[in-house]
């Protein structure tokens, strides 16, 4: 529109005589182009950072798995305790390490929708897990008093915690950054500054690109030109406010739910279990 108004105004009354130079326009970009660059670094990183996380808690959930389903395995064989008795601790701290999964995710989105867990909790924990104000903290609170249950009554054995206990440190570790990414954002100083200068910059672009290209009698073209330059650099800055913030259920976020969805697939299959959940496929390109 400013363009346009421009180019109007030129045309139907030369009331505009334009003295500033393209040089002006191409250090006011290269300053926007410095403060959009960082922005986006930043902001990269934090996504990565946060996609990081995410591949440790899928590695760590299949290793603790591991430990939780050998060892109370070992213990059976070893008569301490019975095949059932194994059987259902294993399927108790698997199916609440699954749980712990999904509810980091609804609670990083901010998402209420608990029923999602209930198959995987029994109903007195489930009850107790509603009234939780950190759900996913108190999931492996859980966690690590029935690990020391475990080895009162025989599931485990004394030094098992010893090399379980550390996975459930590293969960905590993973929350406690995952909650660091989603309440603090880049300073505000970076987004307010960036937005004035690419403001700036679409203002005077325009009035830079009449005075060069009017003396080449191309004056057209200043709309389109002017637009393809501000497009870019405006597509550039909002990426990075897009990436800011990963665990805002966008489709440019990292894709929890299918991450989730892996988990307990595979969690459930080493168990044994054969009714798994369907795995999750992108939909129009998009992974959520």
């Amino acid at each position: 529109l400013f363009v346009s108004i421009i180019i109007w105004l030129l045309h139907k009354y030369g009331a505009i005589e334009v003295v500033l130079p393209f040089s002006v326009a191409a250090i006011l970009g290269s300053a926007l182009a410095i403060f959009i660059a960082f922005r986006n670094q930043s902001a990269y990183a934090r996504w990565w950072e946060g996609r990081t996380i995410w591949g440790g808690i899928i590695n760590n959930s299949r290793i603790f798995a591991r430990q939780v389903i050998a060892n109370a395995d070992n213990a059976a064989a070893l008569g301490k305790i019975s095949q059932e008795a194994a059987q259902a601790y294993k399927k108790e701290m698997v199916h609440r390490q699954i749980a712990f999964a999904h509810a980091l995710r609804l609670h990083l989105r901010r998402q209420t929708q608990w029923s999602e867990l209930q198959h995987l909790l029994n109903p007195a924990e489930f009850e107790s897990f509603l009234k939780a104000q950190n759900k996913p903290n108190i999931l492996l609170n859980t966690q690590g008093i029935r690990l020391r249950e475990g080895m009162r009554t025989g599931e485990l054995d004394i030094v098992d915690n010893f090399t379980m206990e550390p996975n459930l440190a590293t969960f905590n570790n993973w929350q406690g950054a995952c909650e660091r990414i989603k309440n603090t954002p880049l300073p505000r100083n970076y987004h307010y500054f960036t937005r004035l200068f690419l403001y700036t910059f679409i203002f005077v672009l325009p009035i830079c690109l009449v005075s060069d290209l009017k003396k080449m009698e191309v004056d057209y073209m200043v709309a389109p030109v002017s637009f393809i330059l501000c497009f870019v650099f405006s597509v550039m800055n909002r990426v990075g406010e897009i990436n800011e913030a990963p665990f805002e259920n966008g489709i440019q976020d990292i894709p929890m739910t299918a991450l989730c969805n892996t988990i307990e697939r595979d969690l459930k299959e080493q168990l044994g279990e054969t009714d798994l959940p369907v795995k999750l496929e992108p939909v129009k390109g998009f992974l959520f």
